[in-house]
């Protein structure tokens, strides 16, 4: 919201927001976890315990469009902040509370983080290898997705403030974005009974759509459709697979994905992975070299989208 131009003011307790230490590396004191989840925030430390953290915090509650909070189920009910307070002080604030998993229910209250999230949602059970060990997703995607719907919540709010001129409560918590992220394993369990395992790279409805071997680096490949499939197998000098009984439709390449793969990557082995990739995804052929995060920052199309700035 503060990329948008929001004017966010983030309160911090007296000894400071505890990803301030989560590192190396480190500018100054602040650690680059950090600066990354607060860039363009103005910072204020503020002891809500207080009462004049409170006469502060409700200060500044009167020209505040939205309050968004993370604080333990009770804690500012404790302080007499709680959301029924704030809403009969302030009829038209937006008030989002983030949790773990929500204020009430078995597990309401509790405290959860990303990595224990992904594991008790079921992301874990569908991510790593094949017969593998569950693994968790290396980025943090249930924060990432819950920051998302808090933020698609609270312009719902907004909209319908502008109609009816009365806040509302945005209840949004780890657990249910985390489950919400299930797709297609949800659907696919509902519809056969079956339970999801690790299968690396591959996806459980579509083939070929994994990681294969090149003459040089991996690749990855996503097809999608039957002419996809075409486009991929002529390129690669295996204009006969896709007349292939085994490989005519997605439904029977999923069937047979072992022996396609082994099929491609024959082919594959003869091609420069780099050079490949670029002239299928201009053929339309959805694929992408496997790279690291200095390639990825340095790629022209990087920089043509401005998605790195200096500020």
């Amino acid at each position: 919201m503060a990329d948008h131009g929001a004017d966010v003011i983030k309160l911090e307790p007296p000894a400071g927001d505890e990803t301030r230490g989560w590192g190396p590396p480190f500018l100054g004191d602040a650690a680059s976890y950090f600066l990354g989840v607060n860039r363009n925030k103005r910072g204020m430390a503020v002891d809500l315990s207080q009462e004049m953290g409170q006469e502060l915090f409700l200060a500044m509650l009167e020209n505040t469009d939205v309050l968004i909070e993370n604080f333990k189920t009770g804690t500012l009910e404790r302080w007499g902040l709680g959301r029924d307070d704030l809403s009969r002080r302030f009829p038209r604030l937006i008030h989002c509370r983030v949790s773990g998993f929500g204020e009430d229910g078995p597990m309401g209250g509790l405290p959860g983080y990303d990595a224990a999230v992904q594991a008790l949602c079921g992301i874990m059970s569908v991510n790593g290898e094949q017969g593998g060990q569950p693994l968790r997703v290396g980025v943090p995607v249930v924060d990432i997705a819950t920051g998302l719907n808090a933020v698609i919540g609270i312009l719902m709010a907004l909209n319908e403030r502008a109609e009816s001129g009365k806040g509302q409560f945005v209840d949004v918590s780890l657990y249910d974005c985390g489950m919400s992220l299930l797709h297609p394993h949800l659907p696919n369990y509902f519809l056969s009974g079956k339970v999801a395992e690790p299968s690396g790279n591959a996806h459980p409805n579509i083939s070929p759509y994994d990681t294969f071997a090149t003459g040089t680096d991996p690749i990855f490949l996503a097809v999608g459709n039957n002419r996809q499939f075409a486009t991929l197998c002529r390129m690669i000098d295996r204009p006969d697979l896709p007349m292939d009984e085994r490989f005519i439709s997605n439904s029977q390449r999923n069937i047979n994905r072992d022996a396609l793969k082994t099929q491609l990557e024959a082919a594959l082995a003869h091609f420069d992975c780099a050079d490949l990739s670029e002239r299928l995804i201009k053929a339309g052929v959805p694929c992408g070299a496997v790279r690291g995060i200095d390639q990825v920052i340095a790629d022209p199309h990087t920089i043509h989208r401005e998605m790195v700035v200096n500020i």
